[in-house]
């Protein structure tokens, strides 16, 4: 079975590190502004969200460590920032797949098996493989083979490749045939129970922010939806959009799915307007 942990495990899901907040608001926004933003707007938006200068720089020098961002400057001002390395413009055309083109699994479509098995030399790309596979939405038949639908087939070659992990792992398309009832299989390759209360958490965050959305300034509604945004995008990850047939009774994640929807049809337009004011661009 694939476990799930995070910052909503004892404590407040919409905590997150301040380099989480800075992916969401480049995914947000970087594409209004050429892929680019000023290290100068970036310490504004983040101070919005409780985030001080220090923790802001050395986020960012993380994110560049890590080939997500590179440093360039506005050749009009010669302001130093940081835009989209071409990986951190793939990380994010995935994140945007997930996140707001969500498509749930059809049981007509079967299943994709990943099946691999990493020499003990190679424990440590054993425990990354076993991590891009638990993000992709997979769940664990036994330990070496890992199942997801059939949709996520595409995505994962791609998201294996990319990481150099292709060369382990070997996927099959595949239909259940037997024994025993599919819909009780299911909580015993994921750990449902767990997802259930991650989305719980999320809407017991997402209700006082959606109260108060309607009487939002542009900068309050700005730090909401980014925060309700970076607690949401690692769900669509860790959920792999099971047929509607297969979810358990009083699913959570449907009800999560429109408090979502809700937050970001109140939050995203006045939130956008803020950053352009922030950034000095003009639309």
């Amino acid at each position: 079975m694939t476990t799930f942990t995070g910052a909503a495990d004892g404590g407040d899901p919409w905590l997150v590190q301040p380099r989480a907040l800075i992916v969401t608001i480049y995914g947000l926004y970087a594409r209004d502004t050429g892929g680019w933003l000023s290290v100068a707007s970036l310490i504004r938006l983040l101070s919005e969200l409780g985030v001080e200068e220090p923790a802001v720089r050395s986020s960012v020098s993380r994110l560049k460590r890590r080939g997500i961002l590179d440093p360039r400057r506005d050749e009009a001002t010669r302001a130093a920032g940081y835009g989209l390395s071409p990986r951190g413009q793939d990380i994010l055309a995935e994140g945007d797949r997930r996140i707001f083109d969500r498509r749930r699994a059809r049981l007509a479509d079967g299943w994709v098996l990943a099946v691999f098995s990493v020499p003990e030399e190679h424990r440590r790309r054993r425990h990354e493989l076993r991590s891009r596979l638990t993000w992709l939405g997979f769940g664990t038949v036994s330990s070496g083979v890992w199942i997801a639908p059939a949709r996520l087939a595409s995505e994962t070659a791609r998201v294996l490749g990319r990481c150099g992990l292709s060369g382990y792992v070997t996927l099959f398309r595949a239909d259940y045939q037997a024994f025993g009832d599919l819909r009780e299989q299911i909580p015993r390759w994921w750990d449902t129970d767990r997802l259930q209360q991650l989305y719980q958490d999320f809407l017991d965050a997402a209700g006082p922010e959606l109260a108060r959305a309607d009487a939002a300034s542009p900068g309050a509604a700005f730090a909401g939806y980014v925060r309700a945004l970076t607690a949401w995008r690692r769900l669509p990850f860790l959920d792999p959009g099971l047929p509607a047939e297969l979810l358990p009774d009083g699913w959570n994640g449907l009800a999560a799915d429109r408090a979502f929807g809700a937050l970001r049809q109140r939050l995203a337009d006045p939130a956008r307007a803020h950053v352009l004011a922030v950034t000095g661009v003009s639309r």
